[in-house]
Parts: C-alpha cells; structure tokens; sequence
C-alpha cells in the first residue's frame, strides 16, 4: 500500500512538472488576458476626435445615407422585379449611380457620386470617408442587394486599386473614366483556384516590354458590363505565389473574351461571367504596382472589401425585416395581429437583436479602417457574423444560419403563403443572401483569419 502511495505521489508531481503554463492554479496569474487590455483614448482636442456612438453619423454621412435612401426607392426600386426576372441591370439605374447627386443642408451643399466615394475631387470623386461606403451599400441593399454590389465592387476594390497602387499616370489616365462611366471587374478566380486563390494558373510572360496574358477566369462580377479588367497572373511560376502580378487590361484589348453570365440563384441583375485571354498583350506600363506584389494586393483590397459585403448582408437582412414586421402588425388570425403573439414578439425581437449586433459589428470595422488602424479580424468578423452566425436554439435548433438568412427565413415564416410567392419580394431576399457566405472569402476562410489573429494574441 505505501509502495502504491508513494508512485501515485511520484506520478503527481511529474504531472505538475509538465502542466502548460495557462493550466497553471488560479491563484497564479499566468498571463494578462488580451481582451483585458485597453488603449489611450488619442488627444482628442489635437486629433479633431470625438468620441460617439458608432452610429452617430456625421453630417455629410447623415447627408449621404438619406440621398441614397431617396435614390434606392425612387430609382431602383421600381426595376428590381424585372432585373431579378431578366437578370439584366437596367442601365438606368448604373447611370444614376455615376451621376452627381446634390444634397443641400443650408448654408451648405454636398455633391456626391455614388461611384466614387471616397475618390478624391481631382479625379471626379466625391472625397468622402470611407465609413460612407459602407453607408450607401447598406442603403442600397435594403432594395436590391445586386445594386449594392455594384456600387461595392467600384468603391473598395476599382477605386481602391488604382488610387493605393497606381502610379500617377494610370491614375490620371483611369480614375477619371471609373468614376464618370467605367465599372471596374477583378479577375482573381479559376476553375482549380477558389478559396485557393493563389494556386492560379493564368500566366503572363514578358516579351520585351510587355507581356502575353494566358488563361481563364470563373466567378467575375461585372464582368458583362465592365470596362477595365484587373488580371492576377502569374509571370514567374517556379516562384509560386510571389510570382502573382496584377494588370490593368482594357475591355477592348484583343484576345480578352467575356463569356456568357452565369443563370445564378441571387443577386440576379448583377453579372458573373467567365473571362478568358487567349494571347492577349498588355504593355509593361499596365502592370499596377510591383511584379511579384499581386498576391498581397488582392490580400488587402479583399480585407476591406469584406466590410463592404458585410454592409450588404446588413442591409439586404434589414430591408427585407422593415417589410415584414409591418405586414405581421397588419394580419389578423385569432381575433387579433399575427405581431400581438407573444411567440411571434419574441422571435421578432430575437432577429431584431440579431440585426443590431451585425450592424455593430460592420461599423466597427468601418471605422477601424478608416482611420488606417488594423481592422483584418475585426472585417472577418462581420463579414462572417453578417454571413453566418448560429441562430438562437429557440429559433433554429441550434442550426448555424447568416444573419441574412436567419431574418430572411424568419420572414417568409411570418408572412405565411404570400412570403412563399414572387408577388413580394421576401422570396427574393432569400435567395440573394446565399452569396454572403461564398464571395470575397468563404465563412471557413473567414475563421481561419479569425482564429490566425487570436493566436497572435494569446
């Protein structure tokens, strides 16, 4: 019995010895927890800072949200049945994003051109924040979430491309024309190079000074309608991926073929299309930034570009609520609204908390970028709670659902038959919320970046 004792005692105390740190006994203190730390508030008289709620907008933001509300129900909204059913955007509705609109908060006017942003004045744009991007998609979204994308895709990737890599004579010589009347297109994916992006196989090999572009693109957004192409190939592949170089290719380069858009589940009005070069020339001057640089470029515009998405998903989840809750306040069963169960109140309430955590957590982001302070997990986050968080047990059995699709399903519930119909445009929600958890990173692509950055921290 002492001999059994004394090797138990023995076994403990190697098992002590070989304890991780963090499993150390709570009277230890084994490390100061991240999400413990805080940081300086910046000088705020120095700075111009302000602290404020996150959804308190400035006024040329409060200016914008409201002249893009205006627009979507007087412009769009009377196409998006028809664009849906002819997956066509009507070109009224892309030449109404490029114009210039006029706000007046007297003694003050603000111009804005919804397809140049955050673009600066010099090149035609508005010169704007880029919080107010977010604002105009999500606006934009409440109504036709394929208008939306539109007005996404050219602010934080077009624009962004040209104006963070561009030299100054493919600035002069481009951003004047997307932000006039050019829609831009990214050409990143491929048949074998999905959530793989990188494992691409289009090359461009240098001849003299220029290169021949081969290869094939899938996926393209805009590309039925664009203008300007960005090509990511590759022109050294020993070197692997760092061997991806971007090129700025016009529409009507030789050897470029658009084929035909894709007969897709949502966000129907706006094109995707395969893309191919077959030899196709592009002077050395077109490449945009460095050779050997595409990879990280398409890294960083994808990181913003999440937020964009996540606004999308934010607005798509709340237009289609705003069109719900009211109809159940309406209906009557039982003597009394379909909204006055208490059931229903509490699912009603659960999505509504829903709604407003996304948006939270989307202008977070936002924020974070704009003022150039880190904002990769933070834009993950949003993207993939907007995209697919699980639902409350009490609604869907612990099945994990997107934000989006989450309210977009509760809805046609709440409805009834009518929500089940293409009378209304529920139905259409539904189905243009899916892509949320598929383009510009997948939800497992966006946990892998999430849980990169929480290891890094702790």
């Amino acid at each position: 019995m002492a001999a059994a004792a004394g090797a138990w005692l023995r076994g403990c105390a190697k098992l002590r010895r070989h304890t991780p740190a963090y499993l150390a006994p709570w009277r230890v203190s084994p490390c100061v927890f991240r999400s413990s730390k805080s940081e300086l508030k910046p000088n705020l008289a120095s700075d111009g800072l302000a602290c404020a709620p996150l959804q308190m907008f400035t006024e040329e933001e409060a200016m914008l949200k409201d002249m893009v509300t205006k627009f979507a129900q007087e412009r769009v909204a009377p196409f998006v049945q028809k664009m849906d059913e002819n997956a066509k955007m009507e070109d009224s509705i892309i030449q109404g994003l490029f114009e210039q609109g006029v706000c007046t908060l007297l003694p003050n006017l603000y111009f804005w051109k919804l397809m140049s942003i955050e673009l600066g004045e010099e090149y035609g744009g508005t010169g704007a924040s880029f919080f107010s991007i977010i604002l105009a998609v999500e606006e934009l979204a409440k109504v036709d979430p394929a208008v939306a994308l539109v007005c996404e895709l050219q602010n934080t990737l077009t624009n962004k491309l040209f104006t963070t890599y561009g030299t100054e004579e493919q600035k002069r010589t481009y951003l004047p024309r997307v932000s006039k009347d050019t829609l831009g297109s990214f050409c990143l994916s491929e048949a074998g190079s999905g959530s793989d992006a990188f494992s691409l196989k289009t090359r461009a090999e240098k001849k003299g000074d220029y290169y021949i572009i081969n290869g094939s693109k899938m996926w393209i957004s805009l590309a039925e309608d664009a203008g300007v192409f960005f090509v990511m190939a590759n022109t050294d592949p020993s070197l692997g991926y760092r061997g991806i170089t971007c090129f700025i290719v016009d529409r009507n380069t030789e050897g470029l073929h658009v084929g035909k858009k894709e007969d897709k589940l949502g966000i129907r009005a706006s094109s995707t299309c395969p893309v191919t070069f077959d030899n196709v020339k592009v002077p050395e001057t077109n490449i945009l930034g460095q050779v050997g640089q595409g990879y990280k470029y398409a890294i960083g515009m994808l990181n913003t570009g999440r937020i964009g998405i996540a606004a999308q998903m934010l607005g798509l989840a709340q237009g289609c609520f705003d069109r719900t809750v009211p109809y159940t306040k309406e209906r009557v069963q039982f003597g009394k609204s379909v909204f006055d169960f208490q059931g229903m109140q509490h699912q009603i309430a659960q999505v509504a908390t829903q709604l407003e955590a996304a948006r939270l957590l989307t202008y977070n982001a936002a924020r974070l970028a704009e003022t150039g302070r880190p904002a990769i997990k933070e834009a993950s986050m949003a993207k993939y709670f907007t995209a697919e968080v699980p639902a409350s047990p009490s609604l869907q059995g612990f099945i994990p659902l997107l934000v989006a699709t989450l309210t977009t399903s509760k809805c046609i519930e709440w409805m009834g038959g009518v929500g089940f119909t293409k009378n209304y445009p529920i139905e259409k929600y539904y189905r243009d919320c899916k892509i949320g958890t598929i383009y510009e990173g997948t939800s497992n692509i966006q946990l892998s970046t999430i849980a990169k950055f929480l290891a890094q921290e702790y």
